[in-house]
């Protein structure tokens, strides 16, 4: 599957993105990607080919490029010790914050691009990226069609730069993929958000998943191919009804 390797200037600095087009004619409707904590690594660049060949052009950019050169890290490997003092550091360089500015630079390129179809445009995040792809759905809600978060944490908390508090904002229908037991997302966090959407009119759906934080990931230990592929599922059903996107 064709995909190129570019440099986007944001505010910040230089952020290296790759961008994986379906096989075939275009033009096709794009997707921003928000990745998780475990930065670039070949498992994303997989995730973005498996969501490209639904008809998709996809941008994934590597939100720690503020911290400069990484890994890429091997999840399993990381797992096994204090990953938060891995990829802490990583992830302080981030934020829902930084990403929406960020995605500012991210819409200007996709709009030099000859081969996507039409202005409004999807996001998916995952994990970290969850909350990010909310956030930058609420931050350009003229520009978002649509925006996913599987497994995402702290998705209605008491910072400022909280997702649900974009709610008021938001013109894109949502999918909100959560696992059962996840720390990071509590039943009480999700009826804060899920409240906080209903009130301002959102179209979502939300789902909690038999399977645990990080279950859509393939290089994840705790990896669920069969919740996995639910998920995807839910996710080319979301693009199709509001991207139109197909293969």
């Amino acid at each position: 599957m064709p995909t190129e390797l570019v440099t986007i200037r944001t505010r910040d600095g230089n952020c290296r993105a790759y961008v994986v087009t379906p096989d075939g004619p275009g033009p096709w409707p794009a997707v921003i990607f928000y990745m998780d904590a475990g930065g670039i690594r070949p498992a994303m660049r997989d995730m973005a080919e498996q969501l490209a060949a639904a008809g998709i052009v996809v941008l994934l950019p590597d939100l720690f490029y503020r911290y400069g050169p990484y890994g890429p890290f091997v999840p399993k490997e990381v797992f096994k010790g204090d990953f938060r003092a891995i990829l802490g550091p990583l992830m302080a360089t981030t934020g829902n914050d930084k990403a929406a500015a960020d995605t500012e630079a991210f819409l200007a390129y996709l709009d030099t691009r000859g081969d996507i179809a039409g202005r409004g445009i999807g996001a998916v995040g995952f994990c970290m990226g969850g909350g990010m792809a909310l956030a930058s759905a609420g931050t350009y809600p003229d520009r978002f069609a649509a925006a996913a978060s599987f497994h995402g944490g702290n998705l209605a908390t008491d910072a400022p730069t909280s997702p649900h508090l974009f709610a008021p904002k938001l013109k894109s229908e949502l999918y909100i993929g959560a696992a059962e037991n996840d720390g990071s997302y509590p039943p009480a966090m999700a009826e804060r958000l899920e409240k906080a959407l209903t009130e301002a009119g959102v179209r979502f759906t939300a789902e909690t998943y038999p399977a645990a934080h990080g279950w859509m990931m393939p290089d994840f230990p705790v990896y669920d191919p069969v919740a996995a592929e639910r998920g995807w599922g839910a996710l080319r059903d979301l693009f199709r009804r509001t991207l139109r996107a197909g293969p």
